[in-house]
C-alpha cells in the first residue's frame, strides 16, 4: 500500500478508526511527522486533537539507531540489549538524555504555545502516528497518555513491519495498521510524498483543529459546513457502465478537476492522489475515478483507446454536473500519459465546457486529430530526461491553437520518481488551475 502524502494517509486511516466514533475521543499526533496525519483523523472523528512529544535516544555515534526514547511527564524508555550491544556508558545515556529532554521542553512550547494540553483522564487517547518502526517512541507516547489518565489507549499508524504490535505490548489497549509489509526497510518507502514536516505545519494544523473545534463550540448557527464539502467513495455513471471514483470537495471549494490516468493504472494511483492532495489544499475539489471497468482493463486494447477514455471523461464530466459541486464549479482537467490525450480529446466535445487542462508525462500526440479544436488554457508538463515524450509535446505545442505552455521539470523521468519532482509537477498544476479555472461565490458563511 502507498499512500500519496500524510493527509492521504491520515484520510485513509480515519476511515479504519470509524469504530471509535462516538466514544470520548482525544487524538494525539507524535511530532512532527505523525500531526498531519493526526489532523485528518480527529477531522474525521469530530475530535480534539493534541500533540504528545517524545525524542528518541540515539546512539551517540549512530544517532538514526534507537536505544530507547522519552516523553513529556518524566517518562522513559531504554533499550537495554541496544545500549549494551553499541557500547553505550552510563554518563553517554545521560549526555544523550539530557539534550533530548531540553528539546522536548522547546518543542512542546513552540508546538502548544498558549495552547492547554488536552485533558485525557477517562478519555480514549488515539496516539497517531505516520508509521512505526522500532516503536519505542510510539510506547513512550502510550506511557504518557496513561500517566495523564487515559482510560483507554489506541495507538494507529498507516503502515508498521510485521509483528510490530509485539513491541509495542502492553502499553497500547489496540494497535491498528493499515498495512504491514514485507519487506519493510523504513517508513518513507511507503509514501510518494515523505518531505519533512516542519515545526510550522505542526503548529498549523493545531490552530486549525483549536479554531474548528472553537467554531462548533461557540456559534454552531453562525459557521455551517459547506453543504457541498465531501470526501468519498463514488460510483460515475458512464453510460451503460458504472465506474469506481473518490470524489472529493474541500469546504469553499473554488474549483473542480476531473483526473484522467494513463495506462496501467486506475483512480487509486499514489502519483495521481499525491497531486489531487496539493490541490485540495489550494482549495480545489477532486474527482478521480477508473476509465474503465475491471473487465475491460483485461484487452489491452482498450487501454490505448484515447476515442473510448475520452468519451468516457466526456460521461464522468456529465455526471459530475448532476453532483451539487458540479452545478457550480468551473471544471478542469488533469491528465497523465494516455489519459492526457484523452483529456484534450474530451475538452473538443460539446457540452463538456472545459476551463483548464494540465497534462503531465502526457502524450498529447495521441490525440492530434483534436488538438486544434481545444479552447481550454493548457499546461503540457514533461520530465528533462523523458527525452521522447518532450519531444512529442514541443510538436504538439506547435498544433495547440488555444493558450498554452510547456513546462520542463529538471531531471524528472516519465514517471517522476526522482526526488522533489513530482512535487514541482504538482505545484505547477496547482498555480494553473488556480489562476485559470474562473472562481465562484461559495454558499453564505
Amino acid at each position: 500500500m502507498i499512500f500519496a502524502d500524510r493527509l492521504d494517509a491520515g484520510r485513509r486511516l480515519a476511515a479504519r478508526l470509524e469504530h471509535l466514533r462516538g466514544e470520548p475521543v482525544v487524538v494525539l499526533g507524535l511530532p512532527r511527522g505523525g500531526v498531519p496525519v493526526a489532523f485528518e483523523v480527529a477531522r474525521s472523528l469530530a475530535a480534539p486533537l493534541d500533540v504528545i512529544v517524545v525524542r528518541k535516544l540515539g546512539v551517540p555515534f549512530q544517532p538514526e539507531l534507537g536505544m530507547g526514547a522519552v516523553g513529556e511527564d518524566g517518562v522513559r524508555i531504554v533499550n537495554d540489549e541496544i545500549v549494551s550491544m553499541a557500547g553505550v556508558s552510563e554518563p553517554e545515556l545521560a549526555a544523550v538524555e539530557a539534550r533530548e529532554r531540553a528539546e522536548l521542553e522547546r518543542r512542546a512550547r513552540r508546538f502548544r504555545g498558549d495552547l492547554p494540553r488536552t485533558a485525557l483522564a477517562g478519555r480514549t487517547a488515539v496516539i497517531v502516528d505516520d508509521g512505526i518502526a522500532t516503536g519505542a517512541t510510539a510506547r513512550a507516547a502510550c506511557q504518557v497518555a496513561r500517566k495523564r489518565g487515559a482510560r483507554r489507549v489506541v495507538l494507529a499508524v498507516p503502515v508498521g513491519p510485521a509483528g510490530w504490535t509485539a513491541r509495542i505490548g502492553p502499553d497500547a489497549d489496540e494497535c491498528i495498521a493499515l498495512d504491514t509489509p514485507e519487506p519493510f526497510w523504513a517508513i518513507g518507502q511507503f509514501y510518494a510524498d515523505f518531505s519533512q514536516t516542519s515545526d510550522d505545519e505542526v503548529v498549523g494544523c493545531l490552530a486549525r483543529a483549536a479554531e474548528r473545534a472553537t467554531a462548533a463550540v461557540v456559534a454552531p448557527s453562525r459557521v455551517p459546513d459547506d453543504p457541498r464539502s465531501r470526501d468519498e467513495e463514488v460510483e460515475v455513471h458512464a453510460g451503460p457502465v458504472r465506474l469506481g471514483g473518490r470524489l472529493t470537495v474541500p469546504e469553499r471549494a473554488t474549483g473542480i478537476v476531473i483526473f484522467a490516468h494513463g495506462s496501467g493504472s486506475s483512480r487509486h494511483s499514489p502519483r495521481n492522489r499525491y497531486v489531487a492532495t496539493v490541490l485540495n489544499r489550494a482549495g480545489l475539489a477532486t474527482l478521480l475515478f477508473d476509465l474503465l471497468t475491471t473487465a475491460e482493463e483485461h484487452d489491452r486494447a482498450n487501454v490505448f483507446d484515447v476515442g473510448l477514455l475520452a468519451g468516457r471523461l466526456v460521461d464522468a464530466t456529465r455526471w459530475l454536473r448532476t453532483q451539487p459541486a458540479g452545478r457550480v464549479l468551473p471544471i478542469g482537467y488533469f491528465g497523465a500519459s494516455t489519459g492526457a490525450a484523452a483529456a484534450l480529446w474530451a475538452a473538443t466535445e460539446p457540452g463538456t465546457d472545459v476551463a483548464a487542462i494540465v497534462s503531465r508525462g502526457g502524450r498529447p500526440d495521441l490525440a492530434a486529430p483534436r488538438l486544434g479544436a481545444v479552447t481550454a488554457p493548457t499546461l503540457l508538463v514533461v520530465g528533462g530526461w523523458d527525452d521522447v515524450v518532450l519531444e512529442l509535446n514541443r510538436q504538439a505545442q506547435v498544433q495547440l491553437r488555444c493558450e498554452s505552455r510547456l513546462a520542463v521539470v529538471p531531471d524528472a523521468t516519465h514517471l517522476f520518481e526522482e526526488p522533489g519532482t513530482l512535487r514541482a509537477a504538482a505545484e505547477l498544476a496547482r498555480d494553473w488551475f488556480t489562476s485559470h479555472l474562473p472562481a465562484r461565490p461559495g454558499p453564505a458563511g
